[in-house]
């Protein structure tokens, strides 16, 4: 899934220094690795939309996209996109049912999209209760390895099929307690609910804001890191050539996002 997230940092990257020469850019790592994208939920969206829309305009594969609620406004050019499907399963179960049955589509999809994991998975409890409780470890177990043996189903289906679009691929996004903001929680903790997540996913993209003035000085409105980690990526390099794990993305005030290889 670091394949699709890479090339569309390489789309709407900057044109100017180093990434003008598009040959500088690294080849897209890890084509088997399903991703996990932590960090703040309105961007977050906003990466997923992106490898959506790339995913089928670009590579012209079938996209699964799931949500809990359903995603106001959407761009014009993912409502035309036949090739995105688009479903709002409102509780875990229903989630896990749906994920389950994407082989019995006539064409299955070769990208699987979670949208923020953590509302599926967190404790149906009272309002006046925050974060995740007991169970929700297997419960995100149970989610992540059905969704990692279902992009390995869908693989095999694809490859017998001798299609193009394989293999297929899952991301999904995940909003940790750390990052929510939480105020109560112990600093020093871990989550365990994305230690648990982090063993079926092999790659992490993490978004991580930066609060220096290098947006005001890029005339932009926010500042982030994106930094992809993990096993499959660092396996790639032992034989490959060298890959910036760092990207630097900037959101200007009408809402245009650039890129830039760190």
């Amino acid at each position: 899934m670091t394949d699709i997230l890479t090339l569309v940092f390489r789309t709407l990257s900057s044109q100017t220094g180093q990434n003008k020469d598009p040959s500088a850019v690294p080849p897209p790592p890890a084509p088997r690795s399903n991703t996990l994208v932590v960090g703040e939920h309105r961007l977050s969206r906003s990466v997923l939309l992106l490898a959506a829309v790339t995913a089928a305009s670009e590579l012209g594969v079938r996209v699964a996209f799931f949500a809990q609620t359903q995603i106001q406004s959407l761009p014009e050019c993912l409502q035309r996109c036949s090739k995105i499907t688009f479903s709002y399963p409102r509780t875990l179960e229903e989630l896990l049912q749906q994920v389950a049955s994407l082989h019995e589509f006539p064409c299955p999809p070769s990208l699987i999209i979670i949208d923020r994991l953590d509302g599926f998975l967190r404790g149906a409890v009272a309002s006046s209760h925050v974060g995740f409780h007991s169970g929700d470890e297997s419960r995100a177990a149970h989610l992540a390895a059905l969704l990692c043996d279902t992009a390995a189903f869908l693989t095999e289906i694809l490859e017998k099929r001798g299609s193009s679009s394989a293999p297929c691929r899952a991301i999904a996004s995940f909003l940790s307690d750390a990052d929510s903001g939480q105020e109560s929680r112990d600093p020093s903790a871990t989550d365990s609910i994305l230690d648990v997540l982090d063993r079926y996913f092999q790659a992490r993209c993490t978004l991580d804001q930066d609060r220096s003035y290098e947006a005001a000085a890029a005339a932009a409105q926010e500042a982030w890191h994106v930094y992809l980690s993990g096993a499959k990526i660092l396996d790639d390099l032992e034989d490959g050539p060298t890959l910036a794990q760092e990207w630097k993305l900037f959101i200007f005030p009408e809402g245009l996002m650039e890129f830039k290889l760190v």
